[in-house]
């Protein structure tokens, strides 16, 4: 059975969080947080996105992202893909960092309660 499209447009706010695989840690020290923001700063002027909020958690990362056209799931692609790269090279590993795909889910209504 297909995967179900993900729904990208002009204009559309997505969140999206990335979890480690078997919930391991995808941030062991500020070096590879700092890595990570310096990548989605790149990623941001690849794809045109505008990233409204961001939050890095040891073992997953939250991002709310604003798009110009249909690129989240490519560079959602690039991002993870770059920095599981760099991580795995700095830390002397293999293997899978995160835990599938992506979770992205269109944003249709904010509040506060």
């Amino acid at each position: 059975m297909s995967r179900p499209l993900r729904l990208e447009f002009p204009e559309s706010l997505h969140h999206v969080s990335s979890r480690g695989n078997a919930r391991q840690d995808i941030f062991r020290d500020d070096t590879d947080r700092e890595l990570f923001v310096a990548l989605l700063g790149t990623c941001v002027k690849r794809f045109d996105w505008t990233v409204t909020a961001y939050v890095l958690m040891s073992n997953h990362v939250h991002l709310v992202i604003q798009l110009t056209s249909e690129t989240l799931s490519r560079g959602m692609k690039w991002l993870n893909g770059k920095y599981a790269q760099a991580f795995n090279r700095r830390h002397r590993r293999g293997g899978h960092l995160f835990q599938g795909r992506p979770d992205m889910r269109l944003v249709t209504s904010c509040s506060i309660r």
